[in-house]
C-alpha cells in the first residue's frame, strides 16, 4: 500500500511540475483572494489582524477544491481509471498517494499565504510551532476529504460544481479550528490554541481512515 501511495503521489507531482497548474492558477487565486479581502475590509489595521486567521483559512480551503478538481481530473480521461483499477494499485494506496500529492501542494500554498498575511494584514506569528501544527493537521483532514469527496462525485457529469457543495460545508471545522488555533498562535495564548488542535487531529485522522476503507468501492462505482 505504501510504495503504491509513493507512486501515485511521485506521479501526480510529477505531472503539476510539468503542467505548473498549481503554480499558475491555483496559487494567484489564493492570494488574490487575501488581497480582495483585504480591499474589502477596508485600511484599519486593527480589523485586518483580527480578521486575517479566519481569511487565511478561507483562501486555503477554495485552495483546496481547486487542488482537488485538478487531482481528480488527472483521471478524468477515457479509461484512465479503468486501467488504474486494472494496474493491480491497490486502491488505498492510490488514495493515499493523491491525497499526499494534494498536501505538498497545500503545504507550499500555505507557505506563501503565511507571508501573504504578514505583509497584507501587518500581523506577525508569536508562537510558529503550534501555527505549523495546526496547519500540518488541517492540511491532512483537507487533503484527505477533498480527494473522498472528489471520488464520490468524480463519476457524475456535474463533478465541477458539485465538488465544491460536497466539501465546503464537511471541511467546516478545519475553518473554525484553524482560525482559532491561528489566532491563538498569532497572540502567543497556546493554552487556547492547543484545545482546537484536538479538532483538527481526529478531523484528518477520521478521514484518512474513512478514505483507505471506502475509497476502492467508490472508484468500482465510478
Amino acid at each position: 500500500m505504501w510504495r503504491d501511495a509513493l507512486l501515485v503521489a511521485g506521479k501526480d507531482l510529477r505531472i503539476e511540475l510539468r503542467s505548473r497548474v498549481a503554480l499558475w492558477q491555483v496559487l494567484p487565486f489564493a492570494v488574490l483572494v487575501l488581497v480582495l479581502f483585504a480591499f474589502a475590509l477596508g485600511p484599519g489595521p486593527s480589523v485586518l489582524r483580527s480578521a486575517a486567521p479566519g481569511l487565511y483559512w478561507l483562501a486555503v480551503l477554495f485552495s483546496t477544491v481547486l487542488a482537488t478538481q485538478r487531482s481528480m481530473a488527472i483521471e478524468s480521461g477515457e479509461g484512465t481509471r479503468d486501467g488504474l483499477r486494472l494496474s493491480g494499485i491497490d486502491p488505498a494506496g492510490v488514495f493515499l498517494g493523491k491525497a499526499a500529492a494534494v498536501a505538498v501542494q497545500l503545504a507550499v500554498l500555505q507557505a506563501v499565504l503565511a507571508g501573504g498575511i504578514e505583509f497584507l494584514f501587518g500581523v506577525h506569528i508569536a508562537t510558529w510551532w503550534l501555527a505549523l501544527v495546526a496547519s500540518v493537521l488541517a492540511t491532512i483532514g483537507l487533503s484527505a476529504a477533498g480527494v473522498l469527496y472528489g471520488a464520490l462525485s468524480a463519476g457524475l457529469r456535474v463533478r465541477e460544481t458539485l465538488l465544491p457543495l460536497l466539501v465546503l460545508p464537511i471541511v467546516a471545522p478545519v475553518l473554525i479550528a484553524g482560525s482559532r488555533a491561528w489566532s491563538a498562535a498569532l497572540t502567543g495564548a497556546v493554552a487556547s490554541g492547543t484545545s482546537w488542535l484536538r479538532i483538527l487531529g481526529p478531523f484528518a485522522a477520521v478521514y484518512v481512515v474513512v478514505g483507505v476503507v471506502l475509497y476502492g468501492p467508490l472508484q468500482e462505482a465510478a
